[in-house]
């Protein structure tokens, strides 16, 4: 299928063959007839993917502090890397989009197959979303104007936040599409509007949909306006729906409004308030989010868990339900809002409209009819990239043959460019989005890209699967992978329970009893870092036990986020505190006999203890309470004498080791591309696993019961 992408690095915008999506769990597939292109967030996409460097970083100074953080701890060449990796993703355009149904994900109620439904999804001519960002479109109501419907319930949610009444005096800052469906929206309501703006086309229009306006290019003061308006009371409210870095949007809805009135913020403007401004009248003052509540809420928009009708009478779904009503009704009429409309296979052209100085508003992209378009496009889950790809020179031919499941940005940034540099073949990379494979696929020569998983599980061309998906699927696709008799590598953690340990062991007793002998890895690149190879060897020569410390500023994560969910994510100490308990029993070189934990708020303020067989101990204290400019890694290991220090895989300090004094590099390097490399070269050489299995099972499982210790 076709796709708008947009470059983060150069502002360019393409329609690109991305994979077709397939409906997952709670999900509705949508063959696309139109999508709204939104001139004001889109534009600023484009305006900052255009700019340069320098240019992007005024604009983030907050992320420009971030990168100088990062380089005081990582390095400068480390965090080049991670900058250059994340301005090198295609960014999908879009989020009004308007299709028919063509497929139902398991657990979906509601739709059937041919609803005509608006959705938040992409500039695509199929789209996969989740059932509660999406709504039926009343038969009344065509394509073109439900493309709007998106947008109409942005606006909305910043009226509901000012809450109106009948017949009260409201002012709209900016009129552009949010603003002029907002004032439609508030004579809906009842209420008297005045809009301002400094562009007369606006103007006039707003003054046709029943608003008084301000040209305030003309020179003309809002503020005496808006007293006139009021009847010398002040407004009862405002709505900011401008795009500026100004403060003055702010400064004259504080000053506009009457004493106890409301002001919301549903565009983007200066917050350098004024606290007499707000003060002497006790104003109010919000912010809108998007479309409603459940927005930004993973439980509600992929989870699919609805609020309680009774106590959130309004959500994100429900709001566009009300924006359609309103326009099958006649209250709300968008066909003055459509100025361009252009093909799909045109994008390019659009965008320049959305970027330039000609004249716009609602910009609409129009997709083939169904008829014209063959089903293979909406169904094609299978983009080839690069045919006959060469053999790389002295590469045996038992190679390893990769197909790599997850594109995200662990993958992208680390684990994919490591097995681009091993002896390994890049044969497919799946993702269940798309665009992240298309640009994996693109970027690093896989041979297609896919967003059908069970294809790399059954490719004959592949040999080797590589797992970087969410943790609750690492075990299910382990045990997959060894079925059909293919090595594996997996991203940590192996598996989220011990039962799921038991099921990936029984597996892989499948697999050796159909005398395969099968390659298991877990990504624990850390232990092949050559700051802890070093130690290793240092310590090697110690008979003594070791007294091991591991200090992890792990940094903190939104509390919501799917990591900490039990079933999705296992928390932070099985999902990476792992690697540390891996790292322990490298150095350590010995079983580990006992495990236990001290947990403070949550999991991810943690000290984890470990001994060992010939009695070394071991402490993870894992903080996710510190401050970043803090290295985020050290370890320091006391044994016979001496002393190890390894900081944040960058420099290594040896004391009483005689000769070796310590070790710096001015790259920091935690072993990923040793990792897989060692990964490769076993498959190609067959025999056991760069780490043995026993000793990732003893770790995977000391690890998760960590966890319940910690949980308890």
């Amino acid at each position: 299928m076709r796709q708008v992408l947009q470059s983060l690095k150069t502002g360019e915008t393409e329609v690109a063959e991305v994979p077709s999506p397939a409906a997952g769990r709670g999900q509705i597939l949508i063959r696309t007839s139109r999508t709204l292109i939104s001139a004001g967030t889109e534009r600023m996409l484009v305006d900052f993917g255009k700019a340069g460097l320098i240019g992007k970083a005024r604009q983030q100074p907050d992320k420009v502090k971030q990168v100088l953080t990062k380089i005081k701890t990582d390095g400068l060449a480390t965090t080049l890397d991670a900058v250059r990796g994340k301005l090198d993703q295609p960014l999908p355009l879009g989020y009004c989009n308007v299709g028919a149904v063509v497929a139902l994900g398991s657990g979906v109620n509601g739709f059937s197959i041919g609803d005509r439904v608006v959705s938040n999804g992409k500039h695509a001519e199929s789209v996969a979303v989740p059932v509660n960002l999406c709504a039926k479109i009343p038969d009344t109501v065509p394509d073109e104007h439900a493309a709007f419907t998106v947008v109409g319930a942005i606006a909305l949610q910043g009226i509901r936040l000012v809450q109106p009444t009948l017949g009260e005096a409201v002012v709209v800052t900016g009129l552009g599409l949010v603003g002029l469906l907002t004032v439609q929206l508030l004579r809906a309501h009842g209420c008297r509007v005045l809009g301002l703006d400094f562009d007369r086309r606006k103007l006039e229009l707003a003054e046709k949909l029943g608003a008084e306006t301000v040209d305030l290019s003309a020179g003309t003061d809002p503020v005496v306006v808006a007293e006139r308006f009021s009847r010398g009371r002040g407004v009862d409210a405002v709505i900011v729906t401008a795009s500026t870095k100004s403060n003055e949007p702010m400064h004259q809805a504080a000053l506009m409004c009457r004493k106890r009135g409301r002001i919301v913020l549903v565009g983007v403007t200066g917050l350098e308030l004024s606290r007499a401004d707000f003060y002497e009248k006790e104003l109010t003052f919000q912010v809108s989010c998007s479309y409603g509540p459940g927005r930004y809420d993973p439980s509600y928009e992929e989870g699919g868990r609805d609020y309680p009708f009774a106590f959130v009478r309004w959500t994100e779904q429900r709001n566009f339900e009300a924006v359609l009503d309103m326009m099958a009704d006649g209250r709300l009429d968008v066909s003055a809002l459509i100025s361009h409309r252009f093909d799909l296979s045109d994008a390019a052209k659009a965008y320049e409209v959305v970027s330039g100085s000609e004249p716009s508003l609602g910009i609409l992209l129009t997709y083939p009819e169904a008829g014209a378009l063959p089903a293979a496009n909406l169904t094609r889950r299978t983009v080839t990239l690069f045919r006959g790809m060469p053999e790389r020179p002295g590469v045996p031919a038992s190679q390893a043959r990769l197909g790599v499941i997850g594109a995200g940005n662990y993958a992208t940034g680390v684990l994919i460019p490591a097995f681009a540099n091993s002896s390994a073949k890049l044969v497919a990379v799946a993702s269940s989005a798309g665009v992240t494979g298309l640009h994996a696929g693109k970027k690093f020569g896989f041979g297609r890209t896919t967003t059908d998983t069970s294809s790399i599980f059954d490719a004959p061309d592949i040999n080797a699967v590589v797992i970087a998906t969410r943790h609750d699927t690492h075990a299910s696709m382990v045990c997959r992978a060894l079925d059909a008799g293919k090595h594996v590598f997996v991203e940590k953690p192996l598996a989220l329970t011990e039962a799921q340990i038991d099921e990936i062991e029984a597996a892989r007793a499948r697999a050796l009893e159909r005398g395969l002998s099968p390659i298991i890895m877990v990504g624990f690149n850390r232990r092949f870092a050559p700051h802890a190879v070093k130690m290793k060897e240092l310590l090697g020569g110690i008979p003594a036990p070791k007294a091991m410390v591991m200090t992890v500023n792990a940094g903190a994560i939104p509390p919501g986020h799917w990591t900490f969910d039990p079933e999705l994510g296992g928390g932070r100490i099985i999902g990476e505190a792992c690697h540390f308990v891996d790292l322990l029993r490298f150095m350590a070189g010995v079983p580990i006999v006992g495990a236990t934990s001290t947990v403070g708020a949550s999991d991810d303020i943690a000290t984890l203890q470990l001994t060992f067989e010939d009695g070394s101990i071991g402490t993870i204290h894992y903080f996710a309470n510190g401050s970043k400019a803090f290295p985020k890694e050290r370890l320091e290991v006391f044994a016979g004498g001496k002393v190890l220090q390894l900081d944040n895989f960058r420099k290594l300090n040896g004391f009483g080791f005689g000769k070796f004094s310590g070790m710096r590099s001015w790259r920091q390097d935690k072993g990923q591309r040793a990792c897989a490399g060692a990964f490769a070269d076993a498959v190609v050489a067959g025999g056991t696993s760069p780490i043995p299995w026993q000793e990732l099972v003893e770790t995977s499982r000391a690890t998760i019961r960590l966890a319940k210790g910690a949980a308890a």
